[in-house]
């Protein structure tokens, strides 16, 4: 079995990204205790089904992805305590940071994304977490994020309709063979334009449903009832890639409780001009990254934030560059 297949499928890595990640950091299995142990040199090297594994460095296994360490380095060095507190991950995505969060004690953790299905199944069916997809962070409002929040967890009440059930049909003083007693009263029988109207009505809702405009009922499901979606929250996370943090942190603010606390991730190239950012995405001059720092800065300041530390990432991005965490709080 290949290696990094092996390791995914025996639970050692979450997905095969993070179980190459762990084979270059270092991986040996062995058949027997008695049996010497065998580097896997490669992503393809074949590691038997029976074998014994060991990580050599265990880190990257830790969360869903190295987004999760990046944010436990800045947890660290913000000294942010998220036990118990609501949190908001925007750029959610596989789910590092919301890994992150909720391996430090948070209450709940409500994640947003530009995205569909890439939240590993672990997180989505955790009942601390809410999975929006489909949202440009850009563009959240709160009132807006609750309604998607609501979506998520409601289930459509399908109207059950019974095809065969008909008006009572007129004439049905027909039936019996003609034969009608004295007592019976058809004032309760339906006309021809109650037929013609129960037909009218069921194929304007078969078009309707039809077009995906018929109207439709929700309620939460039983196991979701008593989760919190207020859009107000404790602390904001972030990893946003293809953006200025400049054009998201205006959208972010009104959902920051009063103190609230933001962390997120700063990627350089994401804020600087195309003919300041190197071949192959890269930031190559050291003196943009002042640059960088104060344009959100500036942008924090407009958007009523005081900046309480500018945070080196304890993890240098996939392609190299050199990222840092904004801390900041919203004012009372």
């Amino acid at each position: 079995m290949r290696a990094d297949v092996f390791l995914v499928d025996f639970g050692h890595a979450a997905t095969r990204s993070q179980a190459q990640r762990l084979i270059a950091a270092g991986v040996e299995w062995r058949l027997s205790a008695s049996s010497p142990w065998q580097k896997v040199v490669k992503n393809g090297d074949d590691i038997p089904a029976i074998a014994e594994v060991r990580l050599l460095d265990g880190a990257e296994a830790k969360y869903l992805s190295r987004g999760g360490l990046k944010l436990e380095g800045a947890l660290a060095a913000a000294q942010l305590n998220v036990t118990g507190l609501r949190c908001l991950d925007v750029g959610q995505s596989t789910g590092g940071f919301t890994d992150c969060l909720l391996q430090h004690g948070a209450a709940q953790v409500i994640g947003v994304d530009v995205g569909h299905g890439q939240l590993h199944e672990r997180l989505r069916s955790d009942a601390r977490v809410v999975c929006v997809e489909g949202v440009n962070a850009r563009a959240i409002t709160p009132g807006a994020l609750q309604q998607d929040c609501e979506l998520v967890l409601s289930e459509i009440i399908e109207e059950v309709e019974d095809n065969e059930t008909q008006p009572e049909a007129p004439y049905s003083w027909m039936r019996n063979g003609g034969l009608v007693d004295e007592e019976y009263d058809d004032s309760d029988d339906a006309k021809d334009k109650d037929i013609e109207n129960f037909r009218l009505e069921r194929a304007a809702k078969a078009k309707a449903r039809a077009a995906g405009t018929l109207p439709v009922e929700r309620r939460r499901r039983a196991e979701c009832a008593d989760i919190n979606t207020t859009p107000l929250f404790d602390v904001v996370v972030g990893d946003l890639s293809f953006i200025s943090l400049t054009l998201v942190l205006p959208a972010l603010v009104p959902l920051l409780a009063p103190e609230g606390r933001l962390l997120m991730l700063v990627k350089p190239q994401f804020e600087l001009q195309p003919g300041q950012v190197g071949k192959g995405g890269i930031v190559r001059d050291g003196a943009l990254y002042a640059v960088v720092e104060k344009r959100i800065r500036d942008c924090c300041a407009e958007q009523g934030l005081e900046v309480l530390a500018w945070l080196d990432s304890a993890i240098s991005g996939g392609d190299g560059n050199r990222e840092f965490f904004v801390f900041a709080r919203r004012s009372a």
